[in-house]
């Protein structure tokens, strides 16, 4: 077990299926006391059944959603330690994706990043004032490294999940805060499931099951390593972006021409 997270009081959003089930299943398998939080209630129950934690179901994509959550899962853990920020939504893609509708952008940006900062703002003053700190661990995607074919709202907002928690990390991190993006790209999921022709891009290197993907969060809050990368070789894409963005754009443009031509958008 880590001693990073045994006997800690962990919640994970939207932990009813797919990362956040695998991401609470190992916390709980670490020793950890865990909260289950997802939108649907059922789901949430089941969860934290099977690995012996607590459901707290509920909306994390508005400020009193959110408030509600980490108000009632710290009654039941009686200080939230660690904080799985991880219920994401894939928003709208396709050639239109530029004109998707401004109420679209704000559910995707609700529930992929002010979610996260939302969270932070509960949790962090908290964590500061009683000198103990804390754990908050995003769960970004590739596309927050790179960027997505498709979907402009995900890509966007993945992006930003990744900035806000760089800013985290760099504004808290030496007052005990320790922060974690999870960056995997194509998981086992249903977002994946729903892809359709876009399923063979999004795991061209292999989509992983949702357990590599804790594994993956496990072994990188030991090792004290901000980006959490299931797919290691993201890591090359992400250097070769940085150092020659023109050339790594127009790989991506020849990409999306493939797709275009494949009719896969």
């Amino acid at each position: 077990m880590s001693e990073h997270l045994q006997d800690k009081g962990v919640v994970v959003t939207g932990a009813g299926r797919g990362i956040g089930r695998a991401l609470a299943t190992r916390m709980a398998a670490e020793g950890a006391r865990v909260v289950v939080n997802d939108l649907d209630a059922d789901n949430a129950q089941a969860v934290a059944a099977e690995i012996g934690g607590t459901a707290v179901p509920g909306d994390v994509s508005s400020a009193d959603g959110v408030r509600a959550v980490i108000d009632e899962a710290s009654a039941a853990l009686g200080r939230v330690d660690v904080f799985f920020a991880n219920a994401g939504i894939d928003g709208a893609g396709g050639p239109d994706s530029l004109q998707t509708p401004d109420d679209v952008w704000e559910r995707v940006m609700d529930v992929n990043v002010m979610a996260h900062v939302r969270a932070a703002r509960e949790l962090v003053p908290r964590w500061l004032d009683d000198g103990r700190g804390g754990r908050f661990v995003v769960t970004a995607s590739a596309a927050g490294l790179l960027t997505m074919i498709g979907s402009a709202p995900y890509s966007v907002t993945k992006h930003a999940a990744v900035g806000f928690a760089e800013w985290l990390s760099v504004t808290y991190g030496a007052r005990g805060v320790d922060v974690h993006a999870i960056c995997p790209q194509g998981v086992q999921t249903k977002m994946l499931e729903d892809a359709g022709p876009l399923q063979a891009l999004l795991s061209r290197d292999t989509a992983l099951p949702p357990e590599a993907v804790a594994d993956a969060a496990v072994t990188a809050i030991a090792e004290g390593r901000f980006l959490v990368l299931p797919h290691p070789e993201v890591a090359g894409y992400y250097a070769a972006r940085a150092a020659d963005t023109d050339r790594w754009l127009g790989g991506m443009r020849r990409l999306q021409q493939k797709v275009d031509e494949a009719g896969a958008l």
